[in-house]
């Protein structure tokens, strides 16, 4: 059997715990796994795996030969993909991962980014919560909050959550001028802020102004709580690149503008490893010259 594929099997069945998930993530048949398993073992003749009816563990020296096979097939992979980025035109597919938040913003710059390199096609995902990148397959995530400890992080701009209120609802329930008047007010509430309900400020002086709001909307999606937002149900703190456009169109009113929202750092996050694909770093380039230039990023 082909060592190197054996070798992949073998890796698979570890990360998995399995026979059956290792051939589903493979794309072949349990049985086709346990042969690359059994011709790995007696070509070494040592036993790497301990099978039961229930289980599947590693054996001390399977351990040992799956960390040695790992940086293996990692520099072989690697070794592909650097002779691949000599060629000066970046090609194949980009997989990016973002939130909803981004969209607007990346729009643009996917377009001129496709423009550059005709040879990369590019599979973008939207979600709001953390993902695995690395099990999941993607290249690049774009967050606006923390990534896993676990990956590589480029901080690319810095932003801020801009309180923000339709003209009607000022002319219904008055304005708040401060922190402590947003009490009385409907407070639209983004259950992925970093803080849950306290709504945190940077007051005129410097000092750090917090706010116990409440409101009878509490969602993940900033589209849903930027089209309430708009219809003048509530006050909304919201990233500033969702309310930029609305602002400026005079759609929605920034209140409070003494008392800045904390500033928070927008990065790019990618896979630890030692080759960065030439696709994926120019992709990051560009986003670093493009988004530091946007007044929502200016911080």
């Amino acid at each position: 059997m082909d060592r190197l594929k054996s070798l992949e099997v073998f890796g698979r069945v570890v990360e998995t715990g399995g026979f059956s998930a290792a051939a589903r993530k493979l794309n072949m048949s349990t049985t086709m796994v346990a042969n690359h398993i059994q011709a790995l073992e007696d070509s070494l003749g040592v036993r790497l795996l301990q099978r039961t009816t229930r289980k599947v563990s590693v054996t001390e020296t399977g351990k040992f030969f799956y960390d040695r096979s790992s940086a293996i097939l990692m520099d072989l992979e690697e070794a592909n993909e650097a002779t691949a980025a000599l060629s000066s035109m970046p090609r194949g597919s980009l997989r990016i991962y973002t939130n909803s938040s981004m969209i607007k913003s990346l729009g643009p710059i996917t377009d001129e980014f496709l423009e550059r390199h005709p040879q990369v096609t590019i599979s973008l995902d939207v979600g709001e919560r953390m993902i695995d990148m690395i099990d999941a397959g993607y290249d690049l995530a774009i967050r606006m909050i923390m990534p896993e400890a676990n990956l590589i992080v480029r901080k690319l701009a810095t932003w801020r959550h801009l309180p923000v209120c339709a003209p009607e609802y000022i002319e219904r329930h008055g304005e708040p001028e401060s922190p402590g008047d947003l009490l009385g007010h409907n407070c639209l509430q983004y259950s992925l802020y970093a803080y849950g309900d306290l709504w945190r400020f940077i007051g005129p002086q410097g000092a750090v102004v917090e706010a116990k709001v409440k409101g009878n909307v509490v969602s993940s999606s900033a589209d849903l709580l930027l089209d309430l937002a708009l219809r003048g149900r509530g006050i909304f703190l919201a990233p500033a690149p969702v309310v930029s456009e609305e602002i400026a169109a005079g759609r929605l009113v920034h209140i409070m503008k003494a008392h800045k929202g904390v500033e928070f750092a927008l990065s790019a996050a990618f896979p630890n490893r030692n080759y960065l694909p030439t696709k994926v770093r120019l992709f990051i380039d560009l986003l670093a010259e493009r988004l530091s230039k946007l007044p929502q990023f200016a911080g």
